[in-house]
């Protein structure tokens, strides 16, 4: 807000104040009283010095987390078009690749995983929800990653051939 003289209205003052007025003709929320949103954060002198030492240990171990997946994904992914492309008959395909998703090993990042899943919330600062006793969703969804198994194969590569030469 300025302090002082009124300034003349501009053509420009006058365009908003017209598409303004066409909004709050049409909104639903005209003359209602809008939700007051309580804000009970302030941010402290611990979070700016936190905050300088760069990402936090659970940001760097879940962005690991993230490349891991990514780089397992893209392993697999080769690795079942492959051998869809080598296989004689669905039979010979589905031996092979419940043998590759049996002897996947995972032990990397499932060990990151699971430090995830019991370190996080104290690491977050996540709260509680009083209601549960548990901590807080995020985005509606747990805080909790599920390790990687023969299972986590098979639900995005099946042992299919046909689905397999689909997606070559």
């Amino acid at each position: 807000m300025s302090q002082g003289a009124i300034r003349p209205e501009t053509a420009r003052d006058r365009e908003e104040r017209r598409v303004l007025e066409a909004d709050l003709a049409v909104s639903p929320l005209t003359g209602k009283p809008l939700e007051q949103r309580l804000r009970n954060f302030r941010p402290g002198a611990d979070s700016a010095i936190r905050a300088l030492g760069g990402p936090t240990l659970w940001m760097r171990r879940l962005r690991t987390i993230e490349n891991e997946l990514e780089r397992h994904e893209a392993e697999l992914g080769e690795l079942w078009l492959a051998l869809a492309e080598e296989a004689n008959d669905a039979e010979e395909f589905a031996h092979q690749w419940l043998e590759t998703a049996r002897g996947r090993s995972f032990a990397e990042v499932n060990e990151l995983i699971h430090r995830h899943n019991r370190n996080f919330p104290a690491e977050a600062r996540l709260p509680m929800d009083p209601r549960t006793r548990d901590f807080v969703k995020i985005n509606g969804r747990s805080y909790e990653r599920k390790p990687l198994d023969e299972q986590w194969i098979l639900e995005r590569w099946p042992a299919d051939l046909r689905a397999a030469r689909r997606a070559a």
